[in-house]
C-alpha cells in the first residue's frame, strides 16, 4: 500500500532536518532506550553546560512503541533513529563512529550485551554505558568488551529510597570514598561533629530546599559513618519486635472459606435443610424422641430402608425422598473434598491461602525494583508478601529462596490485597512497570484502609506530584530520576561515586579534577561552594596526597592543577564545576585595552567553510562563500539549521541514499 502523503511530507522534513554541521565541536552521545531513562539522560545531556557548549544527542528508538511516561523521541534539539534492531548497521546510521559516549539503556540484559558487542564492531573507543540487572552477567559483560565500559544497575540504585519511605525513614544506603565511609542521615541521629554538610530543609509548606545556605537548621545531612546503625535498620528492627503473633483461628477459617466453591457449598446446605426438614417431620409422625428421630433419619438418607406397605401414605412419601436426597448428598459429599483439594493446591500454589499477618510490608510487582526492595527488606528481617499478576515474575526465584509468599493475581482487585492482608500490613510499595496498574493498586488499598503508607512508583515526575496533592497517596518515586545522575555521571566520564536520593530529587556525590589552566586553577576553596548548588567535602591534592576532608579544608587555601574535588551537587551545579575546572578551549591572549581574552574558537558559516567565532564587542565576520552553495560531499548534506535546545546549530549526521532501509531518522526541533 503506498504511503500516505501525509507521511512522506513529514519524511521530508525530518530529511531536510538530519544535517551535520562540519567542524561542530560538540561531543556527540547516542542513548539507545524509550522509556524515562533514557528521557532523562537525554535531556541532561542537551541541557548540560560542557566546556564545549553543550553536546550533540542522538537518540536510537523503535519504529513503534507506546510511550509510559515521557517520550525521549519527542525532546527538541535530537537527533532521532527508529530502529528495531540494534545492530551494525543502526548505530553506523546513528553516527557512533568517532562518538564521545554510548548509553544502552533498554530492559534487556541480553538485548544491551547483544548491542554492545555490534557498537564495538562499529568503534572500540567509544564509551559504553550499560543498564544491567543481572549482577553476574554485568561482571561478565565488563571483562567481555574491549571498549571502555560501565555497567550500572537503576534498581540497584533506587531500592534503597523505596525502602526508606516503606520504614517511613531516610534513605538507608551509604557510600565509602577514599577513607571514609558517609551515609545519609537525620540531624537528630548524628553527632554534631559526624556531620559532614548540610543536605535539605523538610517543610510541609515550602518543600525541600537542597544544600542550603544555613547549615545548623537542616533536617537531612550527610554525616560519617560511625557504627552505629543507620535510622532504617533501627526502624527495622523495631517493627520485627512490635509483630504480634498470627491468629490461629483466623487461619482456620480462611482454609473453610477457601475449601470448596461456592455453588457446591450451597448444594450441599440445601440437601442438608431438606433431610432436617424431613427428619422433623418423621419423628412427628413415628412419635419418638430426637435421638431416635436422627437415628432414622440418618438411616434411611445414608443406607435406605425396607419398604412398609402398611405405613400411612405421608410418611411413604417423605420416605422416598429421603432416599432421593440421600443418593444426591453422596456425590455432593465427595464433590466437596474432590473441590476442596483442588481448591486448597491452587491457593497454595498462587499464594491466595495465607495466614494473616500484621506489621508486615506488601510488594506490588516483582521485576526489578520490587525484586531489590524484597531482598533488602528481608535482609533486615521484616516480613514480606509480594503481589504480582505473572505467575513467574523475574523475582519469583528469589522469593522462594527467601521464603516470601507470591500470591499470584491483579492487586487492583480487593479479594488479592485481602488475601495480602494489606489492611494489617506496615506498608505497601507498588512497584510495577504501569503507572495505571500502579495507581488502580494504590486506591483499592486506600479503600481497604485509609491511613495505609503507600510508596507509589510513578515515571513521571509530573505526574507523581500531582498524584499526591490530588489523591495524597503518600510517597511517590521515580526509579529513572533516582538513577539518572549516575549514567549521566559514567557517560561523560565524570567520577560520580553515588547518588543521595531527596524526596524526588537526586544528588550526585562527584569528584572532579582540576585542569591546569583552568577557571579555579590558583584560586582560593571558597569559590567552590554555591548554596543551593555544589557543596565541598573534601580535597584530594596533586601528586597523591592525603586526602583533606570538610574538618581540615580552609576556604582561604589555593587550588592548584591536578588537585580532586570531591562534592555533593545538583546537576546543574556539577555542569559548572566540570565547566570550571575543565581545560580552557584555547590560549590566552592580550586584547586591545588590556583585556584578557579566548582566541576565537573556529565555527562553520552557512556554506560549511570555517569562520572565526567573533569575540566580545566586534562584529560577527562576513562569509566570502557563493551564497547558496554547499561543498561537494557524497556522504553528508550540509546545510544551515535551527538552533537547537542548547543553543547551538542543531546540525547532526545523516546517512546517505545508500543507507540501511531497515532503520530511517528524523530530527524533532
Amino acid at each position: 500500500m503506498a504511503e500516505p502523503w501525509r507521511d512522506r511530507a513529514r519524511r521530508a522534513v525530518e530529511w531536510n532536518w538530519r544535517l551535520r554541521s562540519v567542524g561542530d565541536p560538540r561531543p556527540h552521545y547516542v542513548i539507545c532506550g524509550r522509556d524515562a531513562l533514557a528521557y532523562y539522560v537525554a535531556r541532561a545531556m542537551l541541557e548540560s553546560e560542557l566546556p564545549t557548549g553543550g553536546a550533540r544527542v542522538t537518540v536510537v528508538v523503535p519504529e513503534r512503541y507506546r510511550s509510559n511516561g515521557p517520550d525521549v523521541a519527542g525532546l527538541r534539539g535530537v537527533r532521532v533513529v527508529r530502529s528495531d534492531r540494534l545492530d551494525v548497521a543502526t548505530f553506523e546510521a546513528a553516527g557512533l563512529a568517532g562518538a564521545t559516549g554510548l548509553a544502552l539503556l533498554h530492559q534487556d540484559d541480553v538485548g544491551n550485551l547483544h548491542a554492545a558487542l555490534c557498537a564495538q564492531a562499529v568503534d572500540q573507543r567509544v564509551r559504553q554505558v550499560l543498564r544491567m540487572f543481572n549482577g553476574t552477567l554485568a561482571d561478565g559483560v565488563r571483562k567481555l568488551l574491549k571498549a571502555p565500559v560501565e555497567v550500572l544497575s537503576d534498581a540497584e540504585m533506587a531500592a534503597p529510597a523505596f525502602v526508606a519511605a516503606a520504614l517511613n525513614e531516610v534513605d538507608p544506603s551509604s557510600f565509602q570514598h577514599r577513607d571514609k565511609t558517609l551515609r545519609v542521615a537525620r540531624r537528630a541521629d548524628v553527632r554534631p561533629q559526624d556531620v559532614v554538610c548540610a543536605l535539605a530543609h523538610l517543610s510541609e509548606t515550602q518543600g525541600v530546599e537542597l544544600l542550603p545556605a544555613e547549615q545548623a537548621g537542616a533536617d537531612l545531612v550527610l554525616a560519617e559513618a560511625t557504627g552505629q546503625p543507620a535510622g532504617t535498620e533501627v526502624a527495622a528492627r523495631r517493627l520485627v519486635k512490635a509483630r504480634r503473633r498470627r491468629r490461629p483461628v483466623a487461619v482456620v477459617m480462611g482454609a473453610v472459606r477457601g475449601f470448596a466453591t461456592r455453588k457446591i457449598g450451597i448444594a450441599v446446605m440445601a440437601v442438608l435443610a431438606l433431610i432436617a426438614v424431613l427428619g422433623a417431620l418423621i419423628s412427628r409422625a413415628e412419635d419418638v424422641s430426637p435421638l431416635e428421630a436422627l437415628y432414622l433419619t440418618l438411616v434411611t438418607t445414608l443406607s435406605g430402608a425396607d419398604p412398609d406397605t402398611t405405613k400411612a401414605a405421608d410418611a411413604q412419601i417423605m420416605q422416598v425422598v429421603l432416599n432421593l436426597a440421600g443418593l444426591a448428598l453422596i456425590p455432593l459429599i465427595t464433590a466437596v473434598v474432590v473441590d476442596g483439594i483442588v481448591n486448597a493446591r491452587l491457593a497454595l500454589h498462587t499464594g491466595r491461602l495465607q495466614p494473616a499477618r500484621v506489621g508486615h510490608v506488601v510488594v506490588i510487582g516483582l521485576g526489578n525494583v520490587g525484586t531489590r526492595v524484597m531482598a533488602q527488606l528481608r535482609e533486615y528481617d521484616v516480613e514480606v508478601v509480594a503481589i504480582d499478576k505473572d505467575p513467574e515474575p523475574r523475582g519469583a526465584a528469589l522469593a522462594r529462596q527467601l521464603e516470601v509468599p507470591l500470591i499470584v493475581g491483579d492487586a487492583a482487585l480487593p479479594e488479592t490485597l485481602v488475601a495480602a492482608s494489606v489492611a494489617d500490613c506496615q506498608a505497601l510499595v507498588v512497584a510495577s512497570t504501569d503507572d495505571v496498574a500502579n495507581l488502580e493498586a494504590a486506591l483499592a488499598a486506600r479503600d481497604l484502609r485509609a491511613d495505609l503508607r503507600v510508596v507509589l512508583r510513578l515515571f513521571d515526575g509530573d505526574f507523581a506530584e500531582r498524584v499526591e496533592e490530588t489523591f495524597a497517596l503518600g510517597v511517590s518515586r521515580s526509579v529513572s530520576y533516582l538513577a539518572a545522575p549516575a549514567f549521566i555521571g559514567a557517560l561523560t566520564e565524570r567520577a560520580v561515586i553515588s547518588t543521595i536520593p531527596v524526596d524526588r530529587h537526586a544528588l550526585p556525590v562527584a569528584e572532579v579534577p582540576v585542569a591546569a589552566g583552568s577557571e579555579l586553577d590558583g584560586r582560593p576553596l571558597g569559590v567552590v561552594n554555591r548554596d543551593g548548588q555544589v557543596r565541598l567535602i573534601a580535597r584530594t591534592p596533586a601528586g597523591g596526597a592525603k586526602t583533606i576532608w570538610w574538618k581540615d579544608l580552609d576556604p582561604r587555601q589555593v587550588i592548584f592543577a591536578g588537585d580532586r574535588l570531591t562534592v555533593v551537587a545538583r546537576r546543574r551545579g556539577l555542569d559548572w564545576l566540570t565547566r570550571q575546572c575543565a581545560p580552557p578551549a584555547s590560549a590566552k591572549v592580550t586584547m586591545p585595552q588590556g583585556h584578557v581574552g579566548s582566541v576565537p574558537r573556529p565555527v562553520p558559516t552557512q556554506s560549511g567553510a570555517v569562520a572565526a567565532e567573533p569575540t566580545a564587542g566586534e562584529e560577527p565576520p562576513v562569509s566570502t562563500a557563493v551564497p547558496g552553495s554547499l561543498p561537494a560531499s557524497t556522504d553528508w548534506e550540509v546545510a544551515a539549521s535551527a538552533p537547537d535546545a542548547t543553543g547551538q546549530p542543531a546540525g547532526h549526521p545523516a546517512p546517505s541514499s545508500g543507507s540501511d532501509p531497515r532503520t530511517r531518522t528524523s530530527e524533532e526541533q
